[in-house]
């Protein structure tokens, strides 16, 4: 089961103490970035590797620090050598995997580090984040993309993903009210659909907790899905410790939704195969 963000958050305070003295590249970059993927959960070696050979413009190779395919490029530099000439070098990389035509190699992320700081550019994005090692754990999110989560930008409705995320919402509000499920409840129990999504996603629950609840816990018919999530909305209404003990793991360690949210009582659904889908 992937890490849930608090996990991070302590891996992370844990990796910036055992590396806050570290100097050298060449005596220490690759423990370095072993544990830095192990903040996330991940073994460095399943998704990426170092010293990855590319040709550059003169004809010589270089070799890439570490290397994700299609992912991440990362240079590291020791301590007090310049992060501006490492962002440069591994902008020269980029452009050569181009002229080899390994496009669909070529990173969206560029992380440049001396120890001391983690520079994290976000290529599609056009942005930087520039962090000193003792905040990483206060910047954690911004590597969403290292175990997997996703991070959303509100406001985009012209998406073509998002517009079709609408009118599958749509879809189902008219489904549930020929059903004769209407009303405030309806109009509810949308909203917290909505939100559960969204913290799928975004990682307010543990990677596609709720997309995995769905899957495991309720018939592939639907017809058990309403009480499911009624259970599932009492529980994200529950503090962690006031919940009842015989719960399902999975269901149990959700985190407690403050607020109204779940707070109300509704009518639970009677949901179908293509609701459920």
């Amino acid at each position: 089961m992937p890490l849930s963000w608090n996990e991070i958050r302590d891996n992370a305070i844990r990796f910036s103490n055992e590396w806050k003295d570290a100097q050298s590249e060449q005596a220490e970059k690759q423990s370095f970035w072993n544990d830095f993927f192990d903040v996330f959960g991940i073994k460095r070696r399943m998704v990426a590797s170092f010293e990855n050979p590319v040709r550059k413009l003169s004809g010589t190779y270089g070799f890439i620090d570490l290397f994700w395919k299609g992912t991440l490029l990362v240079e590291h530099k020791s301590r007090g050598q310049s992060l501006e000439k490492a962002h440069s070098q591994a902008s020269d990389y980029i452009q050569s995997l181009l002229t080899e035509g390994r496009n669909d190699e070529c990173p969206r992320y560029i992380i440049i580090s001396d120890f001391e700081n983690i520079a994290l550019h976000d290529l599609e994005e056009n942005t930087s984040l520039v962090i000193r090692l003792e905040n990483f754990h206060k910047h954690i999110n911004a590597f969403a993309f290292i175990p997997g989560y996703k991070q959303h930008k509100l406001g985009a409705v012209e998406d073509p993903i998002n517009v079709r995320a609408v009118e599958f919402m749509g879809e189902l509000h008219d489904a549930l009210e020929i059903g004769g499920y209407s009303g405030h409840d309806l109009e509810r129990f949308l909203v917290r659909i909505l939100f559960c999504l969204f913290a799928d996603d975004t990682g307010i629950f543990e990677r596609n907790a709720f997309t995995l609840l769905i899957e495991n816990h309720t018939k592939d018919d639907g017809s058990d899905l309403g009480p499911q999530l009624a259970q599932l909305f009492q529980v994200l209404n529950t503090p962690i410790e006031k919940r009842q003990k015989s719960l399902p793991e999975d269901i149990a360690a959700l985190p407690y939704v403050n607020g109204k949210l779940f707070a109300e009582h509704l009518g639970f659904a009677s949901l179908n195969r293509p609701m459920r889908e």
